[in-house]
């Protein structure tokens, strides 16, 4: 049996993958990536990958949801070790955020092929599709985890009324296949995810690694506040009915319910907000506005909507105003494998790296995943928190450590 412990990824060939992968559906004016879910970019992405995974030697299979996977035999028929992130972007993306998981995750099972180190556990890389939400999100994930329905695949449209069915049926793929996707939870043993942090707290502290241990859940509300739009100079102060005071009351507010009622994981953010009749004249007599709100814990996510309910009941009853919320999403906190966790960390501290223990803020494949299998996490430094944008970057020393850190990890596991 060979001995992987000093086993090491090639950072040129990671290098080469990432920056190739960059090109397809790059605007050569703003320099940002367009390769959103089933755009002919993001078909051509699949196709270079495939290409990547047969040059590789792996075996290469595509589903119904067009999850991508390439595969490393193993030696016994033990439930399979996956790693995986995906490849779509948003509109103006950089070039590492999913891709880098995916690259990463085809390297590492390059290199043990290479050395015909062969694992007892089936290894196996997977690109998920859509993850970053052209259709909704989570669409190759959930497939996998048995989460899509006809329903969902008949009716799932992108902000411009384009259905998912019929993209993919454009692209030679029957959308309804996707159903067929659906993997037994008791043939995986556990799921790996490589990417980047999104976020400032590695970058500032001057880590090196981040190790995930819990990833947010979050829900998102649409609220409406209504009053009475009037005309700005004849109407009194003290006689007007004006929604954006209600939403301007609220705000102040959101600091004090995260204190009260959250933890320090706790996220609350109004990130769009609309103002009508929207004239400078007059009194603004309906807000529309959205709510974001996070946290690693469902009681506490409990305890929170509770919270913005009774604070903004209560902002209307002062306000004079009519208080309506509609929930549009909500994913559930998944806690990472404590074994993975653990493993993680022991592969981190043999490669003399520093690592950092932390929550995951934003969601992943691995959320998805994790409602039906053990998962663990490596985050690699965001450069002054950047992500979403051609600034995303990480330094390619990270970017090594991030990678040699999983194989060990994928090595041990596929032993265990």
């Amino acid at each position: 049996m060979l001995d992987c412990s000093t086993l090491k990824v090639n950072l040129k060939r990671i290098k080469s993958d990432i920056l190739t992968l960059a090109e397809i559906g790059q605007n050569r004016e703003d320099r940002g990536i367009y390769r959103m879910a089933f755009t002919d970019a993001d078909m051509e992405g699949k196709r270079w990958l495939s290409g990547r995974i047969e040059d590789a030697g792996l075996s290469l299979s595509t589903d119904g949801a067009a999850n991508v996977s390439g595969t490393l035999n193993g030696s016994t028929d033990k439930p399979r070790v996956m790693v995986g992130s995906h490849i779509d972007t948003v509109p103006c993306a950089g070039a590492l955020d999913g891709t880098l998981g995916v690259v990463v995750g085809l390297e590492c099972l390059r290199r043990m092929h290479e050395e015909k180190f062969v694992p007892e556990r089936t290894l196996e890389l997977i690109a998920f599709s859509d993850e970053e939400g052209r259709f909704g999100g989570m669409f190759g994930s959930q497939s996998v985890a048995g989460k899509i329905n006809p329903e969902r695949l008949a009716t799932m449209s992108d902000l411009d009324g384009v259905l998912l069915s019929d993209e993919m049926r454009r692209h030679g793929y029957d959308p309804f296949a996707a159903l067929d996707a659906a993997r037994d939870p008791e043939s995986i043993a556990h799921y790996l995810e490589l990417h980047i942090e999104q976020g400032p707290v590695l970058d500032r502290l001057q880590k090196t690694i981040g190790i995930v241990d819990e990833i947010t859940g979050l829900f998102t509300w649409s609220v409406w506040l209504r009053g009475e739009a009037n005309h700005a100079g004849t109407t009194p102060m003290d006689m007007r009915n004006d929604a954006f005071m209600g939403l301007a009351d609220f705000a102040h507010e959101v600091p004090r319910i995260l204190e009260e009622n959250g933890s320090d994981r706790s996220r609350a953010t109004i990130g769009k907000a609309q103002i009508l009749p929207g004239a400078a004249n007059t009194v603004p007599g309906l807000v529309e506005f959205s709510l974001d709100v996070r946290d690693t814990s469902d009681v506490v996510l409990e305890e929170l909507s509770i919270a913005f309910r009774k604070a903004l009941s209560a902002i209307a009853r002062r306000r004079n105003l009519m208080f309506e919320f509609e929930q549009k999403s909500y994913l559930a906190p998944v806690a990472c494998s404590s074994d993975v966790v653990q493993q993680l960390q022991t592969q981190a501290k043999q490669l003399g790296l520093d690592y950092q223990t932390m929550p995951s803020g934003a969601a992943h494949d691995a959320q998805i995943m994790g409602s039906i299998v053990p998962i663990g996490m490596v985050f690699v430094p965001s450069k002054n928190g950047q992500s979403h944008s051609p600034a995303e970057w990480t330094a390619w020393s990270d970017i090594e450590a991030g990678a040699n850190v999983m194989l060990q990890t994928l090595a041990s596991l596929s032993q265990s």
